[in-house]
């Protein structure tokens, strides 16, 4: 079991930076592939940006590549997401998951260990 939870949310103006944060406890943190996913209202739940267990290989979705930054500090059991130049259509509440590392990443249900999230608003 892996347990994970995020902070860091909040209100942002356009073109404004949050750093998210998402805390893990449990199993070595180390032996899974992390990720972000984000859910707008009234929209499915979609894949932000995930990372190997390692932090070398960092992938995106097309909507954040050059804005977002993905990482993961494995000493702190810690991984992070640095959102730059942020839009409204950023808005959503922004989940981190866990995963062994099979398939993609890109899709949650390849992740068995979800955070609660943390609100992410960004006005215009």
């Amino acid at each position: 079991q892996v347990q994970l939870v995020e902070s860091g949310g909040g209100l942002v103006q356009a073109g404004g930076s949050l750093r998210l944060s998402c805390a893990a406890s449990g199993r070595t943190f180390s032996s899974y592939g992390m990720g972000w996913f984000r859910q707008a209202p009234g929209k499915e739940r979609e894949f932000v940006a995930g990372i190997t267990r390692s932090g070398g290989l960092p992938y995106y979705a097309d909507s954040v590549k050059g804005r977002f930054t993905i990482s993961r500090d494995n000493a702190k059991s810690t991984v992070y997401l640095q959102m730059n130049s942020l839009k409204p259509e950023d808005t959503a509440v922004y989940y981190c998951a866990a995963r062994t590392e099979v398939g993609s990443g890109r899709t949650s249900n390849e992740y068995s260990y979800w955070g609660q999230g943390t609100q992410v608003t960004v006005s215009s």
